[in-house]
């Protein structure tokens, strides 16, 4: 078991999406060091097929542990639902991942048991959601609906753009008459879009974000290891992504109303490095 508790927390996503995790785990954790990695050249994962996935996602997870992680926040709901069994099986790390902390938290807000799931295709066929669904509760109705196109929205930055409220409003149609109270945005990069999605529901319907509930289950879990920093000073934080640095600490730094500054290539692993930003 690690025990070097002063290591950062490693994240991994397909690409901006997981940024709201990180935020999440910032707003929580302050006082933690964190490397962020999001693989912009294979971006996005929910279209590809569950061994190229996992592949992945093994990948991302050898990165993180050479730069000294202490525990993997798998901060992309298609590779937590595919990949995050194997990866706790191959690697002897902490991991914690998306679905499980939302779906429990999803059947303890709904009132008439009437869940809905917004997702990647990934996440959606894998059925990720309801089974953890059905678990908290065995009499739960989930509605989940596919949007592939919710993440190139996201990673292209339209989402103030007419088009996005148009394909918002096709998605969701499937929930006018579902009578749900419940709706899980099923991937980390739709908490960019979470306004446009409220928009286009009732009002009485609870909108759960699975980078909140992941952040609050990552705490809980260093609590839980001993693994909590005994730093008094903000966290130091690190980018890493395969492809396109400028655009990562653009759109970035746009997402997060944080910087992300002085984006530079490292050579020697192939990997695109975003320097540190510290966050106040």
């Amino acid at each position: 078991m690690i025990s070097a508790n002063s290591n950062p927390i490693g994240i991994f996503d397909s690409g901006l999406g997981g940024l709201s995790v990180m935020q999440q785990l910032i707003l929580k954790m302050p006082h933690e060091d964190m490397i962020y990695f999001g693989d912009t050249a294979r971006v996005p994962y929910g279209e590809k097929g569950a061994k190229t996935i996992t592949r992945f996602s093994k990948e991302n997870t050898e990165f993180l542990i050479e730069c000294e992680a202490k525990l993997i926040v798998v901060a992309c709901n298609t590779a937590s639902a595919i990949a995050l069994e194997e990866l706790e099986q191959t690697f002897n790390i902490p991991f914690i991942g998306t679905i499980e902390p939302c779906a429990e938290i999803a059947v303890n807000v709904s009132k008439n048991g009437r869940i809905g799931v917004l997702g990647t295709k990934g996440t959606i066929n894998s059925k990720a959601y309801e089974k953890a669904l059905l678990r908290y509760d065995p009499t739960a109705v989930i509605l989940p609906i596919a949007c592939p196109l919710f993440v190139p929205l996201v990673e292209e930055r339209f989402t103030s753009h007419q088009a996005a409220k148009l394909i918002v409003k096709e998605y969701l149609k499937p929930f006018k008459e579902s009578k749900i109270d419940t709706l899980i945005l099923g991937c980390t990069h739709y908490s960019f879009m979470k306004d446009l999605i409220a928009n286009e529901i009732d009002d009485h319907i609870a909108i759960l974000d699975s980078a909140t509930s992941c952040a609050v289950k990552t705490a809980q879990m260093l609590a839980h290891l001993s693994l909590k920093s005994p730093a008094s000073k903000p966290g130091n934080y690190r980018y890493y992504v395969s492809d396109d640095p400028e655009k990562f600490s653009r759109l970035g730094s746009f997402f997060l109303k944080k910087p992300i500054q002085n984006v530079q290539f490292d050579i020697r692993n192939g990997l695109s490095v975003a320097s540190p930003a510290l966050y106040p």
